[in-house]
């Protein structure tokens, strides 16, 4: 697995997790891959909450380029942060997302956590 950074955030610390493999869908993956990319989804709400003390997480998986899979036959997980109150009405009024941390300051601050021995 690897875990990147949206390129479009919806919020701050908005991540994904994808397999190595090409696998369009979960039914081709194998149990090996399906059982580290929770354990990766698993690490990396722990690392979420702990990092952004959010609220909740949405969870959610594009399959195909119709639902968002900008990369032909490759599946990714999105994993977003949450807060109570956070709705953003700016992506429905002005089609603008408003994300006060840059992306660079979001990997600094990512980064060494998921570098961390606690896998």
């Amino acid at each position: 697995m690897f875990v990147l950074l949206n390129r479009y955030p919806y919020t701050n610390g908005h991540l994904m997790v994808a397999p190595y493999g090409h696998e369009g869908w979960l039914s081709s993956s194998n149990a090996e891959t399906l059982k580290e990319l929770i354990e990766t989804i698993a690490r990396a709400e722990k690392i979420l909450v702990s990092a952004y003390r959010t609220d909740g997480l949405n969870v959610g998986i594009n399959f195909g380029s119709a639902a968002g899979a900008g990369v032909a036959d490759h599946y990714h997980v999105h994993v977003v942060p949450r807060w109570n109150g956070d709705t953003n009405f700016m992506t429905v009024t002005a089609g603008t997302r408003v994300v006060p941390e840059e992306p660079a300051a979001t990997l600094a601050r990512l980064k060494p956590l998921f570098a961390g021995s606690n896998r």
